[in-house]
């Protein structure tokens, strides 16, 4: 006989496989600079823990990377490899807000960008109640792995020495729109 506990454990991997998979899309709102492919990929903030997954997106210029919110009150902010847990020194970065909080199941929207070039995008969960970004919640959008000095475990490691993240001043980039799966697909 299985447990509730067993099906549940089965129920997260399957659905964390699952959402690893780039799937098509279509996109009301491009934003013109470049042509869209039509493949979303879905990263998930809050599977088990303080963690994105996947939290290493390969992505295609034109390919969207689009982020559903589990329970906390979680967000998105673009950041540089040099200075983790905190927004791009430019202010051109993206930031989610923090739209996202719900008590059960997942958010009603997920906020999305669109690759624009094979540049690595590193970003960071901006919540300082509870450190998320230096316990390792923390991502990228094409790492280059031919170096691994400037690698995903590299950026975390050195996330975890800094002290509070700074949360961005304003929403900005990307864009909040209805979660397309609202009952618990990603």
């Amino acid at each position: 006989m299985f447990s509730f506990k067993a099906i549940s454990a089965a129920a997260l991997l399957l659905i964390a496989s699952v959402s690893a998979a780039p799937t098509p899309t279509t996109y009301d709102s491009p934003d013109g600079t470049v042509e869209l492919t039509g493949v979303t990929h879905s990263v998930v903030a809050g599977l088990g823990g303080l963690r994105f997954d996947p939290d290493n997106v390969v992505a295609e210029v034109g390919d969207i990377v689009e982020w559903h919110f589990l329970k906390v009150n979680h967000s998105i902010a673009e950041s540089s490899f040099a200075e983790p847990c905190k927004p791009v020194a430019d202010g051109t970065g993206f930031f989610a807000g923090f739209n996202f909080f719900i008590q059960d199941g997942q958010a009603p929207n997920v906020f999305q960008i669109v690759v624009e070039d094979k540049t690595p995008i590193w970003y960071y969960c901006p919540q300082t109640n509870g450190n998320h970004c230096q316990m390792g919640m923390a991502g990228v959008i094409n790492q280059n792995f031919d170096n691994q000095d400037f690698s995903l475990r590299r950026y975390k490691e050195v996330a975890a020495t800094t002290g509070t993240s700074i949360v961005p001043p304003v929403q900005q980039g990307g864009a909040v729109i209805p979660n397309p799966n609202p009952n618990g697909g990603f």
